[in-house]
């Protein structure tokens, strides 16, 4: 299969890949994600239970609590944060989390991640130029 070069928004500067993890609500990275364990613990989304680490979050954005943010440092802090992650469009919350976290962050893709990527893809995040690539 050959490589789709999708142009977006740099977020959060950096390179990463790995396999999707695909959500199609939003997050509340406080209360839904176990900053210690990197996993979902919000029974109310559909990926609950899935385990973030190393994984590329998709998501349309986050909501909640400005300590969202914090959660995402922690997740980082204790290696157990999404290598990189894709939104539809990001939020401040979810944006000031990954700068200071340094994980890769691309939003406003000319497609809708939502229904172009499928949890298991593998992506590739290059969160400095605003692209992603589909494997």
């Amino acid at each position: 299969m050959q490589k789709r070069s999708i142009k977006g928004r740099s977020i959060s500067k950096g390179l990463a890949s790995g396999k999707a993890l695909l959500s199609k609500q939003r997050i509340s990275f406080l209360g839904a994600v176990d900053p210690t364990t990197g996993i979902i613990v919000d029974k109310s989304l559909a990926i609950y239970g899935e385990e973030l680490t190393g994984r590329i979050l998709v998501f349309p954005c986050g909501k909640g609590s400005t300590v969202g943010s914090y959660v995402i440092y922690q997740l980082k802090k204790h290696g157990k944060s999404p290598a990189a992650m894709i939104t539809s469009h990001v939020d401040t919350i979810v944006a000031v989390g990954a700068i200071i976290a340094d994980i890769p962050v691309v939003d406003s893709l000319a497609i809708d991640p939502i229904e172009q990527i499928q949890d298991g893809d593998e992506v590739f995040v290059n969160g400095t130029e605003g692209y992603i690539e589909l494997q």
